[in-house]
């Protein structure tokens, strides 16, 4: 065989032989077994991997009717981004009726609840108007984002600034009331656009800020499934396991700091979540086999103990995905091929 074409994580193109691409493949699996304290890839996976890579061809895909439904977050975000002038429902409309999106996500451009709260009257009619022209399942989203209720952007001291002077009570002081304010403004802005219409709710890049971040979105969707028993949260994690940011905190029992994705979901379900969505960062120095071959190993063993379903987060850099805004299909057709083929899978 000659030499296999693929990338690295910051998308730089590089050639492989088969035996450097086993390699790879099996370094990958060996460091998200270790760290996540999981059952690596068997060797039939790791040679399934090898196969996909292995394709000559630039897009690869699963066969028909192995297809799996796809989700969005800050679906209009992205399409401004190259510059295309139209409006969030115009958005919409282009991502279901040209680009045929399975689901659709209104979000602000200011995509965290603490700034959307004081303009959700402004978000209310749009959601309702949204609704009247698209057809596919229409969620609201956006991030709880706690560094927002930090100095000198929100009302508390900034823990960041705290910790570095040795006043770490104070610091956890600060986070702990930041999750208080923080799940009251996803409560309110979440419950007026599922008020207004919204099929669901997204709480995205769940754990940006560490622990309590997680703790925010885990308190705020056991609260709306509490007010709307019916109400559809998708909930998906910033990063493939959890910072201890504050270190102490617990949910359930379970001490946060240091979760990963087959303890995240359990959570998850705990609160409410109905679509859980995990993550597994991508490393720009190393292959995109050996990205791919540690996302999976991660993914794998979060689908075996889920109990709803899971939406792996893929893109910009996560689901061995490179780390670009418009990442290249080559690698995207590939790492969503292997997910879908060796994962238990309901979307990506």
């Amino acid at each position: 065989m000659g030499k296999i074409t693929t990338r690295y994580g910051d998308g730089s193109p590089l050639e492989m032989s088969e035996s450097e691409l086993l390699q790879d493949l099996e370094e990958g699996t060996a460091d998200a077994s270790e760290r996540g304290r999981i059952d690596p890839l068997t060797r039939e996976e790791l040679n399934h991997l090898k196969d996909i890579f292995s394709n000559p061809y630039r897009f690869v895909s699963v066969e028909p009717g192995n297809e799996i439904v796809l989700s969005y977050d800050g679906a209009p975000l992205k399409m401004w981004r190259t510059q295309i002038s139209v409006n969030r429902i115009q958005c919409l409309e282009i991502y279901e009726k040209l680009l045929g999106a399975d689901t659709l996500e209104l979000g602000h451009v200011d995509y965290s609840y603490k700034p959307i709260k004081p303009i959700v009257g402004f978000e209310q009619p749009l959601m309702e108007k949204a609704l009247m022209t698209t057809t596919a399942p229409l969620f609201y989203g956006a991030m709880p984002n706690l560094g927002l209720y930090s100095q000198p952007d929100g009302p508390f001291p900034n823990p960041a600034e705290l910790m570095p002077m040795g006043k770490i009570d104070e610091a956890r002081q600060a986070q702990e009331a930041a999750v208080e304010e923080a799940v009251k403004d996803i409560i309110f802005v979440g419950g007026s656009l599922y008020e207004s219409g919204a099929d669901g709710i997204i709480l995205d890049t769940v754990g940006a800020a560490g622990d309590a971040d997680f703790l925010a979105g885990l308190k705020a969707t056991e609260i709306l499934k509490e007010k709307y028993p019916e109400i559809c949260i998708e909930f998906g994690m910033a990063g493939e396991f959890v910072l201890g940011m504050h270190g102490d905190l617990t949910y359930d029992g379970v001490r946060l700091a240091g979760l990963y994705a087959q303890d995240q979901v359990k959570l998850a379900e705990k609160a409410g979540a109905t679509i859980f969505g995990p993550v597994c960062n991508t490393n720009t120095n190393q292959t995109a086999p050996w990205n791919l071959s540690r996302a999976i190993t991660f993914m794998k063993a979060c689908g075996e103990v889920a109990n709803i379903p899971i939406h792996v987060n893929m893109g910009m850099g996560v689901g061995a995905v490179t780390v670009h805004d418009n990442p290249p299909i080559d690698i995207v057709s590939r790492a969503s091929k292997g997910m879908v083929e060796i994962c238990r899978l309901d979307g990506l």
